[in-house]
């Protein structure tokens, strides 16, 4: 018998195709402005990246794709470039271009749908890069021509020049084709830098879930990458996709420092626009009286610099300790 993976607490996400036409006759029917784009960042790092060795840093490419240097190493989270997911166009460019990545060194796939799993893009890439993945894909990897893969079921772990990586539980489901469900595992991907005692949190898809308190109860998050988007309607996305406010409780089951929203603004998988999402993220921080030091919003191809992030945070503290 063939594999199929599970969420915690057995919780199902499979829709019935009533539901699905539900939904789409409820999106005809809403008129959402669109116009709204996300900027393109005015101040692109692109050669300080490609030297940088030292230094703990996140530049937003889109969606859910990262550039994350650690201890030197070069890690892109599910890289997508692509100008389509099937029929689904790109609503704004790439925050580099691929030719302005500097070499890769690990890819981290958080699941297998299309918007985060693009073998035209990862064609594209140089090809000694080591492919971490979800459990129940590496025999896929290999027959599309990549050799250098290892797979991983949820709390496993790998390292790379004193850099952990350990895949984690999310609450979500995958599928590539019709007969393929869950047949390969989801989840999120905690990097930890062992030298400097620095943690970034991929989080991958994910609907709000119990397993947020149980990676804090594992491990001490600097930077959480959270998905803020696609999740309207609620009825019908809520168990795989969070709100904004839902993004922000995960946050704080987590104790994580810094929180960068993703998986907005790229393609348009939902009923929501990017503002929405934004507004709804920025009222409740504000409503929860959150640090505004402790959340950034970034550009496309803007970069966030952990230690430039630490002092803002101290600083911000010693002025509030006056």
């Amino acid at each position: 018998m063939v594999k199929q993976f599970e969420n915690m607490d057995q919780v199902k996400t499979k829709k019935s195709m009533r539901e699905y036409m539900r939904w789409r006759k409820e999106s005809n029917k809403k008129k959402k402005d669109f116009t709204f784009l996300v900027e393109q960042s005015p101040l692109k790092q692109i050669e300080f990246l490609r030297e940088n060795k030292a230094k703990t840093t996140v530049t937003w490419i889109g969606h859910a794709t990262f550039l994350i240097q650690t201890n030197g190493l070069n890690i892109l989270t599910d890289p997508v470039w692509s100008q389509n997911l099937k029929i689904v166009p790109r609503l704004t460019q790439p925050g580099l271009q691929l030719a302005e990545l500097p070499s890769i060194d690990v890819v981290l796939i958080s699941h297998g749908h299309y918007d985060h799993l693009d073998f035209a893009t990862l064609r594209k890439l140089n090809s000694n890069i080591l492919y971490l993945v979800p459990s129940g894909m590496k025999q896929l990897f290999k027959r599309k021509g990549f050799p250098r893969v290892e797979e991983f079921n949820w709390w496993e772990e790998t390292a790379v020049d004193e850099v952990s990586f350990h895949f984690v539980p999310a609450q979500h489901w995958t599928r590539r084709t019709l007969f393929d469900m869950n047949r390969s595992h989801w989840g999120g991907w905690v990097i930890e830098n062992k030298k400097l005692k620095e943690a970034v949190y991929f989080c991958g898809d994910s609907g709000y879930f119990r397993g947020f308190n149980d990676i804090k109860e594992r491990f001490s998050i600097d930077i959480a990458l959270m998905p803020i988007g696609a999740y309207e309607p609620e009825w019908f996305m809520k168990e795989v996709h969070m709100t904004p406010e839902e993004a922000v409780q995960a946050y704080l089951d987590l104790q994580a420092v810094h929180f960068i929203p993703m998986h907005y603004g790229s393609f348009a998988l939902a009923d929501e626009t990017p503002k929405e999402a934004l507004e709804r993220l920025q009222d409740n921080w504000n409503l929860r009286m959150l640090p505004r030091e402790h959340l950034h919003i970034l550009f496309l191809g803007q970069t966030f610099a952990l230690e430039t992030a630490q002092k803002a945070v101290i600083k911000k503290e010693a002025e509030n300790a006056l």
